[in-house]
C-alpha cells in the first residue's frame, strides 16, 4: 500500500491569491466546477460553489452534508474563506447574492456552467452583470507544484508496478475484460483510490479502435494488444499506453510497432518549455505521414494530466500555445488499421526548462 505521508504537500493555500491576481476585468469569479474547487481549497465533496472576489476574500457555500468536511479540509489546507452551509439551493444562491452586493461584473466559468445555470445566475444576481469568466482556474492548474508532481509520479509508479505484475497473465488465455479488471484491482491494492478512466484492453482487430471497450474476446498469441490505463492517487491521475504481443506478431504488425515507437520517441524528445504544442504533434505525425500511414493516425498526440485525466494543454496539430515548466502532458501517437489491429504508445512526462522527465517508466517491449 502506498504511503501518502511520503509525498510533498500541495501548495493549496497559494492558489486563491494567484487566482485573485487574474481578476482584473471582473469583480469576482464564481467557481462551480468541483475539480476547480478542489484545486483551490482542498474540498473533495460532491456539492459546493466558491465565490472569489477581487478584494481577496472568498465565500464557499455547500449543504449540510459537508459542514464538518468543508471546515476540516479548508482549515487543513490553510485556505481562508467564509464557509456558509445552507440546505436549499435557493438559500445558497441568496448567500452568494448578498456577497455580491456592491459589485458590478461576475465571471462565470465558461466550461462549467450550463445554459440553465447562466440564466438562473443572471436573474438571481441582478443587477450584477454575469459575463464569461474564461478558463482562469484551468490555466493556473497547468504548472504543477511539487506536491502535485509527487502524486502524479506516484500514480504512474503504481500503474507501472501493477502492469508488470499482470503482464504474464496475458499468456494464459485471459479475456480483455478479465485483464482490465485484474489490472484495476492490482492498482487499487497498491494504494490507488480509483482508475483515472476505464482501462482500454484491445486485442487483434479490436486494437484498430482507439477507444475500444474491453470485451469477452480471449487474447490470442501473435496479435497486437493495446493497453491504455491509469489510476488516481490523492486526486491526481496517471495515463500510460503500451502495445504488446504474446509471442511473435506478424511482420506487418512489427513494422507498425517500430513506426509508432519511432514517432513517439520523436515527439517525446521535442518536449521542453517554450516549444509549441503543435510542434510536438508535428514531430510525431511527420514520421507516420512519411511512412504512408497519416490517415491511420486519427487523434491528437496528447493532453495535459492532473486532477483530470484530460486537461490543458491540448497537444494536437490544431493546439495553440507553448509548453511551460510544470506542465504534465502525454505523448501518444497511434496507427490503426481496421480489420488488422493497431499500435499506440504513450508516456506521461513532466515539462522542464531543458526537456522532460518521464513519469511512466514501463519499458516499451513488443513481445512478451
Amino acid at each position: 500500500m502506498f504511503d501518502l505521508t511520503t509525498l510533498a504537500p500541495c501548495e493549496v493555500a497559494a492558489r486563491l491569491p494567484k487566482l485573485v491576481a487574474t481578476l482584473g476585468d471582473v469583480d469576482a469569479l464564481l467557481v462551480t466546477r468541483l475539480v476547480n474547487i478542489r484545486y483551490l481549497t482542498g474540498f473533495t465533496g460532491s456539492a459546493g460553489m466558491l465565490l472569489v472576489r477581487a478584494d481577496g476574500t472568498s465565500v464557499f457555500v455547500s449543504d449540510g452534508r459537508y459542514s464538518t468536511q468543508a471546515h476540516e479540509q479548508l482549515r487543513a489546507n490553510e485556505v481562508e474563506a467564509e464557509i456558509e452551509i445552507r440546505t436549499a439551493a435557493s438559500e445558497q444562491l441568496d448567500v452568494l447574492a448578498t456577497a455580491l452586493t456592491g459589485l458590478s461584473r461576475l465571471g462565470l466559468e465558461e466550461h462549467g456552467v450550463t445554459w440553465a445555470q447562466a440564466r438562473e445566475f443572471t436573474a438571481r444576481f441582478a443587477p450584477v452583470e454575469c459575463v464569461a469568466g474564461g478558463s482562469r482556474v484551468e490555466t493556473l492548474r497547468r504548472a504543477k507544484d511539487d506536491g502535485e508532481v509527487d502524486r502524479i509520479r506516484a500514480a504512474c509508479a503504481i500503474a507501472d508496478a501493477a502492469f508488470a505484475e499482470m503482464l504474464p497473465r496475458m499468456r494464459s488465455g485471459i479475456t480483455e475484460v478479465e485483464f482490465a479488471l485484474d489490472l484495476e484491482f492490482a492498482m487499487r491494492r497498491r494504494g490507488a483510490s480509483a482508475v483515472s478512466f476505464d482501462p482500454i484492453i484491445a486485442s487483434g482487430p479490436n486494437a484498430a479502435k482507439p477507444h475500444a471497450r474491453p470485451s469477452a474476446r480471449v487474447i490470442a498469441p501473435g496479435e497486437l494488444v493495446v493497453c491504455d490505463f491509469g489510476c488516481i492517487v490523492d486526486g491526481y491521475c496517471s495515463d500510460m499506453t503500451r502495445t504488446v504481443s504474446v509471442g511473435e506478431p506478424s511482420a506487418e504488425a512489427t513494422r507498425l510497432w517500430d513506426l509508432v515507437h519511432a514517432s513517439q520517441g520523436a515527439g517525446r524528445d521535442t518536449v521542453r518549455a517554450g516549444v509549441e504544442v503543435a510542434a510536438v504533434d508535428r514531430a510525431c505525425r511527420d514520421i507516420i505521414d512519411d511512412a504512408g500511414y497519416g490517415e491511420a493516425f486519427s487523434h491528437g498526440t496528447g493532453h495535459g494530466v492532473g486532477i483530470e485525466i484530460h486537461e490543458a494543454p491540448r497537444v494536437a496539430k490544431t493546439g495553440s500555445g507553448t509548453l511551460v515548466v510544470g506542465d504534465i502532458v502525454t505523448v501518444e501517437p497511434g496507427v490503426y488499421l481496421p480489420g488488422v489491429g493497431g499500435v499506440r504508445l504513450e508516456d506521461t512526462v513532466l515539462v522542464t526548462e531543458t526537456g522532460y522527465e518521464p513519469l511512466t517508466l514501463t519499458p516499451k517491449t513488443l513481445v512478451i
